[in-house]
């Protein structure tokens, strides 16, 4: 099975960045907007259920701390994709080489960028045309995240939760 982690941004941020992925991000329909910690990895059921007892751990060492997006940025020239910019923080940073290290997730090849995708696949000039208009656009939000999630993937493609982990040593 494939299995991935992600911090899910409240309805208000999730409706906003729908406004736009609906037309322009092909796996709209796979997954809700979401900030990828970990990126999509192959385990087994049982390693699933190891896994998930070393998250729920993970979650109490960090405590609950503050998104903030300031811009709409893209990866172009390296691929197309077009997205909503999380500030760099250590709390982010630390959660994610944490879980990293936890899953034993293959490294990516890029360095970790915490983002929430927007757009994706689009063509050259789609992408210009697109990322032109919207890089004008202030969107300034933040809020607090208290919660992870382990994620799966269905046969269709779909990603679904596996189970929500609070962070924080009072959480379960």
């Amino acid at each position: 099975m494939r299995f991935g982690v992600a911090l899910f941004p409240s309805k208000k941020l999730q409706d906003w960045v729908n406004s736009y992925r609906k037309r322009y991000d092909p796996h709209y329909a796979l997954i809700a907007p979401h900030l990828t910690l970990v990126n999509a990895f192959e385990a087994t059921e049982e390693e699933a259920g190891t896994l998930a007892r070393k998250l729920r751990n993970a979650a109490r060492q960090h405590e609950p701390f503050t998104i903030r997006t300031s811009k709409i940025s893209s990866f172009h020239p390296v691929n197309n994709v077009i997205y909503l910019k999380i500030e760099p923080d250590e709390k982010i940073e630390a959660l994610h080489k944490g879980l990293n290290e936890i899953t034993g997730a293959p490294g990516t090849e890029y360095s970790f960028v915490p983002h929430i995708t927007i757009g994706q696949k689009l063509s050259d000039a789609e992408h210009s045309d697109v990322y032109g208009n919207l890089k004008m656009q202030a969107i300034t939000h933040e809020e607090e995240v208290d919660r992870f999630h382990l994620l799966y993937q269905l046969e269709n493609g779909q990603w679904t939760v596996y189970e929500t982990f609070r962070f924080g040593k009072e959480a379960e």
